[in-house]
């Protein structure tokens, strides 16, 4: 099962195959972070660019602004 893994805003993304789809896993690096809670199917994307772009809007939307968008 293929993954990968990214870091954006003090968060650890991890993105894994799920049959033809990628999903993405979202944890804290730092104890100040808030927890997001969102199920990694709410990423669920047809690649994994996508579905990175995906939790970095999670991110975004958790921190209450966006430093970055959509950037791979």
């Amino acid at each position: 099962m293929p993954s990968d893994r990214s870091q954006y805003r003090g968060y650890d993304i991890r993105l894994r195959q799920e049959w033809s789809n990628w999903c993405a896993r979202v944890h804290p690096t730092r104890s100040d972070l808030p927890l997001l809670t969102q199920s990694p199917l709410l990423t669920l994307s047809l690649n994994k660019e996508e579905a990175l772009a995906a939790a970095k809007r999670n991110i975004d939307a958790a921190l209450g602004g966006t430093l970055e968008r959509d950037v791979a």
